[in-house]
């Protein structure tokens, strides 16, 4: 959540940063909840001080033997008084909270302006696409043998996919890659967390109260949902704590399903594995020291391109522009890979930095070693990679035009040796 002090304070360039991401800010509608959260805070305030006063006087006229029923008399609606004012002020405090909580964070001043992906910005551009003397082809056409999207539909329904033999094993092989790189190589501790969290979680982290109906619930009464991606569980694990400081930074990889309902991408990317309801992700999650988050963020985009350099796959690196930017993000660094049989980059990671929007509604924090006091974590993740994706890019960009695909250097150790699939 947005600092609740910042917004008091500089709610014009904070209306200005919103704008941006086409959010028009409600000004009028904050101060008018802020002015009656002030005012009800102060009469509750006003009738404990009330009800302490009589408290002693009463305590005073007893000692003294001095009839007190005149001053029981005096505070006898106090009670209910202070009750009903405590209820206003929860009331408007949840209001302002749930109005707040809506909002997302503010773009960082380094975000270029614009209002959808066609804004974006490249950044720069590793590795030239490979220039086929044939006609390539697309993932699905390339392992039909061993990708089912018939026994996938049958079993579950469209957009989720069966692997088989060879294509399982890339699948497998990928994400062990990408684990053993980030731990052995970039210092991360891998952790294994829950599939299923609650609603406290998923607000924690940005994904709720507003996109529920991106994710998938679980029926009943425990309020519980199955993960979009690992960022949630794995965030969460400082949720609600004071860290040393001697603690930081904390960096965790993760390799999770993810389940998501794409109600906002009805029709888009049906062909293939590319967007699926449940997909695999390999994430990275640290949580550092505010003044160090910027570098932090260069850093774990690194990581998640060492992936791609790795396995020789040409990519870019592009900055989101202030409308393409995630609900919780001050800014996103996305890596697109190249896709051969689509002749154009897609997006295959996405780096994030949060600052403390995610800490905030979290309650993690950090004991400041000069302070002494606690103050706000910054968060940041990135996938590193999106298994899947990679599959998929490993199959356009490695096939030599006869039905085989060739086993990046970086894998053979994963895949038993193999130099070639012929799926």
């Amino acid at each position: 959540m947005i600092d609740p002090r910042r917004l008091r304070l500089e709610i014009g360039s904070i209306a200005e940063r919103l704008r941006l991401r086409g959010i028009e800010l409600d000004v009028a509608r904050l101060e008018e909840l802020e002015t009656r959260r002030k005012r009800m805070q102060e009469e509750v305030e006003r009738l404990r001080n009330r009800r302490r006063a009589a408290s002693r006087q009463i305590g005073e006229a007893k000692a003294a033997g001095d009839d007190i029923a005149p001053l029981v008399a005096a505070v006898g609606n106090l009670g209910d008084d202070l009750a009903e004012a405590v209820r206003q002020f929860d009331a408007v405090r949840d209001e302002l909270s749930e109005f707040v909580n809506a909002l997302p964070n503010p773009p960082d001043d380094s975000v270029p302006p614009g209002r959808d992906e066609t804004d974006n910005v490249e950044l720069r551009r590793w590795q030239e696409p490979v220039d086929f003397n044939f006609e390539p082809r697309d993932h699905v056409s390339l392992a039909s043998a061993s990708l089912d999207l018939e026994a996938a539909a049958k079993i579950a329904g469209s957009r989720f996919s069966v692997l088989r033999g060879p294509l399982a094993r890339l699948h497998r092989g990928l994400t062990q890659f990408m684990i053993d790189t980030h731990v052995l190589e970039h210092g991360y501790e891998e952790v294994y967390v829950p599939y299923l969290v609650d609603r406290r979680t998923l607000v924690g982290t940005g994904q709720l109260p507003k996109f529920e109906d991106d994710l998938f619930a679980i029926d009943g009464e425990r309020d519980q949902f199955l993960i979009p991606t690992a960022e949630v569980p794995v965030t969460n694990l400082i949720r609600e704590s004071i860290l040393d400081y001697a603690e930081l930074p904390l960096r965790f990889v993760a390799h999770t399903p993810c389940f998501r309902s794409e109600a906002g991408n009805y029709g888009k990317d049906t062909h293939g594995i590319f967007r699926q309801h449940q997909f695999e992700k390999v994430e990275l999650v640290q949580i550092v020291d505010p003044a160090k988050s910027w570098d932090a963020l260069d850093e774990l985009t690194a990581h998640a391109e060492t992936i791609l350099r790795k396995l020789e796959l040409p990519y870019r690196a592009v900055a989101l522009c202030a409308g393409d930017l995630g609900f919780a993000a001050a800014k996103t660094i996305d890596l697109e890979v190249w896709l051969p049989a689509e002749r154009r980059y897609r997006e295959i990671s996405s780096c994030s930095n949060f600052l403390d929007f995610q800490a905030r509604r979290m309650l993690a924090r950090y004991r400041n070693p000069e302070t002494g006091r606690p103050n706000y974590v910054h968060t940041l993740n990135g996938s590193g990679l999106a298994v899947g994706r990679t599959l998929i890019a490993v199959l356009e960009n490695y096939q030599d035009g006869n039905g085989a695909v060739h086993v990046p250097d970086a894998l053979r150790g994963y895949m038993g040796g193999s130099t070639r699939l012929d799926l």
